[in-house]
């Protein structure tokens, strides 16, 4: 099966900068940790570049990451309409310094607060269109009333859109739109002088440092988030500050630091009895237990530590009320992990549970494209199954 019809690849963008920098496959080869055979193989798009591998391309040709990614999944966003939805969006937080809109008359304050809430939650529930079609209004009237009405529930309401929008962005892969929304976040929220989001606010751009293998950036992130917390001592607080360790963790895998993981695990761990059983309700960041045994697990997948993976996923027993957004990335993982530790079936299982679970996001999950490539490579035979798989993702 051909993984690619088309040239508009991360492969092809590889090569191109590889050109530029005068380097032949071998010569870029013994610059990263890789093999010549599967730079080969990305380049021709026979296999997909992982996020591990693309990041150290980048470093290895001095350029940065979305320069090899692109915008990975646009037959796929045409396919979904969602590209469409996008540039709204982008529209919408251009609006926020302009003042209130004399020719736009807002819903009330509460409602829009409300209706903030539940953007969050669609997002966790991977309804992703469903959120991006009404956020670019949400927005607009947040910001008219802002400027028109300030208040610090409202202020705190149009942050929470702006990391909404950030959430949305990176879902779908436009990870420039992600970054405005996460710098008109830190806008509101410093008007609205809450610490906790922009706390938060630094935790989601330790995550994007995370993605793109600069782990000396996330973990000054990681650290100027904790700073921001260092007098609070409310519940709130403790599940932020306890949420701030998870990405440290996710940071530190990247780096395959395995003392920090534990370090920031154990802190995790800790917070997590502080706060007693599960909070997912503060800040829809779905923090407790549960949430840090999916971060060691996920530390695990990072280190390419699979055997480790699969024996914490058999272990573990998502709780009924998880959050969709969490158990189709679980299930995406552990998908991942079957294939790796040759599990073919089961691996398939796996995929089908997160289509099943969270279509839209398990379809622009990186690792299920990783996974389901995997997955044709060692079949002797292509069953249906995989196939429609493969053809679901793009590939």
């Amino acid at each position: 099966m051909s993984s690619r019809t088309d040239d508009d690849h991360t492969g092809t963008r590889i090569k191109e900068q590889r050109k530029l920098a005068r380097l032949t496959q071998r010569r870029l080869a013994e610059r990263i940790p890789y093999s010549y055979s599967l730079l080969n193989q990305v380049e021709c798009g026979a296999r997909p570049a992982t996020d591990e591998f693309v990041a150290a391309v980048a470093r290895a040709l001095g350029v940065d990451v979305r320069v090899l990614t692109g915008q990975p999944y646009v037959s796929q966003l045409r396919q979904d309409r969602l590209s469409a939805l996008v540039r709204p969006i982008r529209e919408a937080l251009d609006l926020y310094d302009l003042g209130a809109n004399p020719d736009l008359t807002a819903r009330p304050a509460d409602v829009l607060i409300g209706k903030a809430d539940q953007l969050c939650q669609d997002v966790r529930a991977t309804h992703l269109r469903k959120a991006a079609e009404k956020l670019p209004w949400l927005i607009a009237e947040l910001t008219h009333v802002a400027w028109s009405a300030p208040s610090t529930t409202v202020w705190q309401a149009l942050a929470s859109t702006y990391r909404t929008a950030h959430d949305i962005a990176v879902k779908i892969g436009f990870f420039d739109l992600s970054t405005v929304a996460l710098d008109r976040m830190d806008w509101a929220a410093a008007r609205a002088s809450d610490p906790c989001l922009a706390a938060i606010r630094q935790y989601k751009r330790a995550l994007g440092y995370h993605k793109v293998g600069a782990p000396v950036g996330g973990q000054r992130l990681i650290a100027s988030g904790h700073s921001l917390l260092a007098l609070e001592s409310s519940r709130e607080a403790l599940v932020v500050t306890g949420q701030l360790h998870l990405g440290a963790s996710a940071v530190a895998a990247r780096a395959g630091d395995e003392g920090a993981v534990a370090a920031h695990i154990k802190a995790a761990s800790d917070l997590a009895k502080r706060v007693g059983g599960e909070a997912g309700e503060i800040h829809w960041l779905s923090f407790g237990h549960t949430n840090v045994h999916l971060h060691e697990m996920g530390a695990a997948v990072a280190m390419r530590q699979y055997d480790k993976a699969l024996v914490q996923a058999r272990k573990m027993k998502l709780p009924p009320d998880l959050l969709t957004s969490r158990r189709a990335r679980f299930l995406v993982d552990r998908a991942l992990v079957e294939m790796e530790t040759g599990h073919s079936d089961k691996a398939l299982e796996y995929l089908v549970k997160a289509r099943k679970a969270a279509p839209e996001q398990t379809r622009y999950h990186p690792a299920a494209r990783e996974t389901i490539s995997g997955l044709v490579r060692k079949a002797r035979t292509t069953p249906d199954t995989l196939g429609h798989m493969a053809a679901w993702v793009g590939l």
